[in-house]
C-alpha cells in the first residue's frame, strides 16, 4: 500500500476549506441528492462527497455508507486530489500496488473508484465527488461525463452556501450597527432635549426682564437664539421619529376605515384656510395603521407648509389593486425642481425651500416616510412642478 502525500499547497489548501465551514455540518438534500444521483446514473451501491481534513475525510454526503469520515492516509480521494487529469479511476483495486493490501479492499471490498477533485473558484481541490463498487469494472463515457458535471454542481453548491453566509453575517453585523445607532440617536436626542429647553427658557425669561431695556441689537440677538434653538428643537424631534420608524412598524395590524383615518388627520392638521379633499369610502384590510397614519401626516403637513396660497389645496386619492393599496397625495403648493426631486427622501437632504414661515426643512420628515413606505412593502414618488405644486404617490403591500 502506498500511503497518498500531501499536494505542495496543503497549508493553503486546509486554509481554503476552512473557509466554507463545511466539515462536522450535518448532511443537507442539496449534496444528498447528488450522491443519489450518480450513485443511480453509474450504478454503483456508493456515492461520497469527500471533504480532505489535514487528518481525515469528512463525508459531506455519504450514500450507502453509515458513518460520515475516515482516516485520510487509507484514502482513495487522497490520491485523487493529486491527480492533474480531472478524473481519477481504480478500475481494479486489488491489482494496483497503491491499494492492493489497503482496508478498504481488504475489509470493505472498495474494488472499484472513480473520483473527480472538487476545485474551488481560486483553483484549490478540497476533496471529491467519487463512486465506489465492490467489483472490477469500466464507466461508459457518459457515467464519466455525468460525474464531472455533477462535481462541478457541488463545488457551486459549496460557493452558493459561502456566499449567503457572509451575506448572513454581513446583514447581522448592518442590523447590530443600526442597533447602536439607533440607542445613539435616542440618548443624544433625549440628552440634548433637557438643556435646549433651559436655553429657551432663559431666554425667554430674560426677554420678559428687561423688555424695557433691551436694545435693538439685544432683541435681534434674542430672536437669533429662539429661532436656532426651535430649529434644533425640530431636528431633534425628527431623529427622534426617524429612529423610532421600525417601532411603528410592529404595531398590531388591523383593518382601517379611509374616512375615519382621514378624518383625524383634518382634526389634526387642518385650519379654515384649506380644502381636504379625502376618500369617504373603503377599509384597508390587515395594514398597520400606525404607520400609516404617520406616512400621511408627514406627507400632508409638507403640502400645508410648502404652500403660500391663500387657499390651500391637499386631495388624497385611493386605489386598490391585487397586491397593493395606492394613494396619491396632491396640492397646489410651491412645488419641487426636478434635480432634486430624488434627493428630498435622503436623510437631512432637503429641496432648499423655506416654508410659509420663512424657515427651511429639516430634512427627516421625508426620509421617514420612504423608510416606511419601504418596510411596509410599497414604494413612493413624486411629480412635481415649480410654482404649480406636487403630487405624492406611493403604495404599501396588502
Amino acid at each position: 500500500m502506498i500511503f497518498p502525500k500531501f499536494p505542495n499547497n496543503e497549508k493553503e489548501r486546509i486554509a481554503e476549506l476552512k473557509k466554507y465551514n463545511l466539515i462536522d455540518t450535518l448532511s443537507e438534500n442539496d449534496f444528498d441528492n447528488i450522491t443519489a444521483l450518480i450513485a443511480a446514473i453509474c450504478e454503483v451501491p456508493i456515492s461520497l462527497i469527500t471533504l480532505l481534513d489535514s487528518d481525515r475525510n469528512f463525508y459531506k454526503s455519504h450514500f450507502g455508507l453509515d458513518f460520515n469520515q475516515s482516516p485520510r492516509n487509507i484514502s482513495f480521494c487522497g490520491h485523487a486530489i493529486l491527480q492533474e487529469e480531472e478524473i481519477f479511476i481504480v478500475e481494479d483495486s486489488t491489482k494496483d500496488e497503491r491499494f492492493k493490501d489497503n482496508p478498504l479492499v481488504t475489509e470493505m471490498k472498495a474494488i472499484f473508484y472513480a473520483g473527480v477533485p472538487l476545485v474551488s473558484n481560486n483553483g484549490f481541490k478540497l476533496g471529491s465527488l467519487c463512486v465506489f463498487d465492490d467489483k472490477p469494472r469500466k464507466l461508459s463515457k457518459v457515467q464519466i461525463t455525468s460525474l464531472k458535471a455533477l462535481a462541478k454542481q457541488v463545488v457551486i453548491l459549496f460557493e452558493l452556501q459561502k456566499k449567503n453566509k457572509l451575506l448572513t453575517e454581513f446583514q447581522k453585523e448592518l442590523q447590530q450597527r443600526n442597533e447602536r445607532l439607533v440607542k445613539f440617536s435616542h440618548v443624544v436626542s433625549h440628552d440634548l432635549k433637557s438643556p435646549l429647553a433651559n436655553i429657551t427658557s432663559l431666554t425667554r425669561l430674560l426677554r420678559e426682564e428687561n423688555i424695557q431695556n433691551l436694545s435693538k441689537d439685544s432683541n435681534i440677538y434674542l430672536n437669533y437664539i429662539e429661532e436656532s434653538s426651535s430649529t434644533l428643537k425640530k431636528y431633534i424631534n425628527g431623529i427622534l421619529k426617524f429612529y423610532k420608524a421600525d417601532e411603528l412598524i410592529d404595531a398590531q395590524k388591523k383593518n382601517v376605515e379611509l374616512k375615519k383615518l382621514f378624518e383625524e388627520i383634518n382634526e389634526i392638521l387642518m385650519t379654515d384656510d384649506i380644502v381636504f379633499k379625502f376618500p369617504t369610502e373603503g377599509v384597508l384590510k390587515n395594514v398597520n395603521k400606525a404607520a400609516l397614519s404617520q406616512i400621511f401626516l408627514n406627507l400632508v403637513d409638507n403640502s400645508l407648509k410648502y404652500n403660500l396660497n391663500q387657499q390651500r389645496l391637499v386631495s388624497i386619492t385611493y386605489s386598490e389593486g391585487p397586491d397593493f393599496y395606492k394613494f396619491s397625495i396632491k396640492d397646489n403648493g410651491m412645488g419641487i425642481d426636478l434635480d432634486v426631486q430624488e434627493e428630498i427622501f435622503t436623510l437631512f437632504k432637503t429641496s432648499g425651500i423655506k416654508d410659509r414661515d420663512s424657515k427651511e426643512g429639516t430634512g427627516i420628515g421625508l426620509a421617514t416616510v420612504k423608510s416606511l413606505v419601504s418596510k411596509l412593502g410599497g414604494t413612493i414618488f413624486l411629480e412635481s412642478e415649480p410654482g404649480k405644486g406636487s403630487i405624492f404617490t406611493f403604495t404599501i403591500q396588502k
